[in-house]
Order: C-alpha cells, then sequence, then structure tokens
C-alpha cells in the first residue's frame, strides 16, 4: 500500500517560514514526479512545486524566489521549504507523486498525501 503522509502545516504571521515535509512508504520517488499543489476553498487546486524525474524543480510564479522543493531519497521524503509567507499562501498543501508527469491541476495523479493545512494571517 502506497502513503504519502504530510506534516509541518501550521498557523503562522504573514513573513514567517515553514517547512513541510511528506515521507512515502510503499513508494520510492525515485525516476518520479513529486510535488505540492494546493487547495483553497471555492479555488482550482494549484499546481505550487514539484521535482521531475531527472531532478528538475519548478515553481509556481507567486512563490518563486520564496519557496524551495528538495527530496532526500534515504528518506524517501520531500520537503517544501517555504519563506516569506504570505496570507495568499493559505490553503491546505497536498503532497503528490506521479510515475509520469504532474498536471497543473493534479488530474490523474497517481498519490496523494492527506493534505496539511498552512494559515497565514496578516
Amino acid at each position: 500500500e502506497v502513503r504519502l503522509v504530510e506534516s509541518g502545516g501550521a498557523s503562522v504571521q504573514a513573513g514567517a517560514s515553514l517547512t513541510l515535509s511528506c515521507t512515502a512508504s510503499g513508494f520510492t520517488f525515485n525516476d518520479s514526479y513529486i510535488g505540492w499543489y494546493r487547495s483553497t476553498p471555492g479555488n482550482e487546486r494549484e499546481l505550487v512545486s514539484y521535482i521531475s524525474s531527472d531532478g528538475t524543480p519548478d515553481y509556481v510564479d507567486s512563490v518563486k524566489g520564496r519557496f524551495s522543493i528538495s527530496q532526500d531519497n534515504a528518506k524517501n521524503t520531500v520537503y517544501l521549504q517555504m519563506n516569506s509567507l504570505k496570507p495568499e499562501d493559505t490553503a491546505v498543501y497536498y503532497c503528490a507523486a506521479d510515475s509520469f508527469t504532474l498536471s497543473d491541476d493534479g488530474g490523474d495523479v497517481d498519490y496523494w498525501g492527506q493534505g496539511t493545512q498552512v494559515t497565514v494571517s496578516s
């Protein structure tokens, strides 16, 4: 059974930093796409950041320069370091993994975590 378990969500003030973690079991990140989506009520799910199968990271424009994604293959864990948080970063953040790709809206993604809430107050 594949499980992705996120942690690290919290309520913080604007300008603060958080690090989200996602640890996989029953699945290895090597040669897969892994990333983070976020979702807010009334809005479409958004692909925030991902690492492609060749290790290349990418970010949505709104978080470039503030967020950093990394992975530790030995721990089968992916991290999302979030700096200079803004109220508009408030969302439930989901870890996702797929052997082929990660679409912008998350359709057809192989595996999802349960989500972790990030709340940024002004």
